[in-house]
């Protein structure tokens, strides 16, 4: 495994382990979500460029455009539940309520 392939690897475990056990405040999450994104962009560029292929060479920005659009719901949800709950902590949100 080289460097640049670890790197990209362990950016995407920090990033799911950071969502899986740091859940405190709803922006956490969304910035952990971001990196595991982020990651797997690199993954994907790097991939396109190690095969030289056509046919994948747009995936990565695909994948980016899909996160930009994530990234901009995710923060439109944060504000929305900050305005109507006060907090952006996750364990003031419940799915029960109304």
């Amino acid at each position: 495994m080289t460097p640049t392939h670890f790197t990209f690897t362990l950016a995407f475990c920090l990033g799911l382990s950071g969502l899986a056990f740091h859940r405190k405040h709803l922006l956490s999450a969304l910035l952990c979500l971001e990196a595991m994104m982020l990651s797997l962009y690199i993954g994907l560029a790097l991939w396109s460029v190690q095969t030289s292929s056509i046919n994948f060479s747009s995936t990565p920005m695909m994948l980016l455009a899909f996160s930009a659009c994530e990234a901009s719901a995710g923060l439109a949800l944060l504000v929305a539940t900050s305005r109507t709950h006060g907090t952006d902590h996750l364990k003031a949100l419940n799915l029960l309520q109304c």
